[in-house]
């Protein structure tokens, strides 16, 4: 057994997508598990396995996390070759160099794996079946992580917004400011999920699965010794934390429901709009074509996560409270 007073292991975590929503935010949350080695394209461009083996094996981490892909999803209708390189490829990469290390390695997919036809919410062991090139790739993504054997945690999310980088609430919010009317879909529902919240939890599992005494790496870092942590009882089994889970706010709403609470809270928080609520049209789908077809049911059931790593998911109305008052404070 570990000396709780003895000097800890301090795990190497490699980080990659640095400047996108949830990657800015997972420099923040896994600050405190270790060492962060965060990544951009500059650094490590994902569309050459090559250039990603020959990072993994410079750095040799002991937990990869990979927030990294092509999330244009109307792009990827036209660039698959890309689509699949970062979606696919690069996941199949760092799935076999995980391998290798022993390390354990972070994923992050999508709702977009799903037709979007279910009633209810979507559970981990659904039966997928993406309808875009993007949700086609992410899928295939995952399933190369699943077949290589990996310690792995594949978290999938939806909706995905944040004070850092490009979004819907964003987006929104400037067309607030420039326009006195919008259109917006209705009949598409979800749950709006801030990067902050995917980073905290991500930080959250990876801490249990070190203090589970699983361990992560080669060098075995199931730190139990730490006196924060429990010490894991030798005679109890060991919980299998690995696997695919949903991370998602609680709750759900339409596209509408969203841009109608952004314009509320904006209004309270003093922006100047051009806009009022009721000027915020509810349209179907089937008014605002786009390449990639959007799934009408983005429902993730969340019970899975909540009760494997006993968190407590906040509603999405939450999220979006927090992530304007940051953007008002830095106006």
């Amino acid at each position: 057994m570990t000396n709780p007073q003895s000097p800890l292991p301090t795990p190497r975590i490699l980080l990659t997508g640095k400047n996108g929503q949830v990657g800015f935010e997972l420099q923040r949350s896994l600050a405190v598990l270790g060492e962060v080695i965060a990544l951009d394209r500059d650094d490590c461009d994902l569309a050459n396995p090559d250039a990603i083996r020959a990072v993994v094996q410079r750095i040799r981490p002991d937990i990869i996390v990979n927030p990294a892909a092509h999330t244009a999803v109307d792009k990827a209708e036209s660039e698959v070759e890309l689509a699949t390189l970062l979606n696919t490829t690069a996941s199949q990469v760092f799935a076999e160099e995980a391998t290798k290390l022993g390390a354990l390695l972070v994923h992050y997919s999508t709702d977009y794996v799903f037709d979007g036809r279910k009633d209810g919410a979507y559970l981990e062991d659904d039966v997928t079946n993406p309808q875009s090139v993007y949700g086609k790739t992410k899928l295939a993504g995952e399933d190369a992580i699943r077949a290589s054997g990996c310690r792995h945690l594949i978290f999938r999310t939806s909706w995905v917004f944040g004070a850092h980088g490009a979004n819907f609430l964003k987006t929104m919010l400037r067309l607030m400011q420039q326009r006195d009317a919008l259109s917006v879909v209705a009949d598409q529902i979800g749950a709006p999920t801030s990067a902050s919240l995917i980073a905290d939890v991500t930080a959250h599992a990876i801490r249990q699965v070190m203090d589970s005494g699983r361990g992560v790496g080669s060098g075995d870092l199931g730190v139990a010794g730490s006196a924060a942590s429990p010490i894991p009882n030798p005679q109890s089994p060991i919980p299998d934390l690995y696997g695919t889970y949903h991370l998602v706010a609680s709750g759900e709403t339409s596209w509408h429901g969203y841009a109608s609470l952004i314009n509320k809270i904006a209004n309270e928080q003093g922006y100047t709009l051009k806009i009022a609520g009721e000027a915020i049209k509810a349209i179907p789908a089937s008014d605002y074509p786009v390449p990639a077809p959007r799934p009408a049911n983005s429902r993730l059931n969340t019970q899975k996560l909540q009760s494997t790593f006993g968190v407590v998911l906040p509603d999405w109305q939450v999220g979006v409270q927090q992530v304007m008052t940051q953007l008002m404070d830095v106006k």
